[in-house]
């Protein structure tokens, strides 16, 4: 079992993710946003990290850069459903500033099972 940081700041998919890591066995812990994030992250640090990109106030890209700098060894998959400029241009900038890995919205159970997966063998 991991312990798992879902920062997302939309209640449905937020909700919707933690449901399904916990499924899995996992424990989930949520955030709104990226100062969110960062403080439980700072409080009792997790496995690894579901981030949002597209989020109001901190959103995700300066979150990933934030957490490359403070805790380099962070596991964070990078989500996003798109914005203005489409979901493969933001995934693919997140993981040029440090996401291990990069997952589109809308997702599926498999999908988020393949990238727990991925992520903690790395471990």
């Amino acid at each position: 079992m991991a312990r798992i940081l879902v920062v997302d700041d939309d209640d449905q998919v937020r909700t919707l993710l933690q449901h399904m890591l916990e499924r899995l066995g996992h424990e989930v812990v949520a955030a709104t946003n990226g100062n969110e994030a960062l403080r439980l992250y700072k409080q009792a640090p997790t496995d690894m990290i579901f981030m949002d990109l597209i989020m109001p106030g901190k959103e995700g890209i300066e979150t990933i850069t934030d957490f490359r700098r403070e805790f380099p060894d962070a596991k964070i998959v990078a989500m996003s459903g798109g914005g203005r400029m489409g979901p493969e241009n933001y995934l693919d900038l997140a993981k040029k500033l440090g996401a291990q890995r990069t997952m589109s919205k809308p997702f599926t159970f498999g999908q988020v099972q393949e990238m727990v997966e991925k992520i903690l063998e790395k471990k």
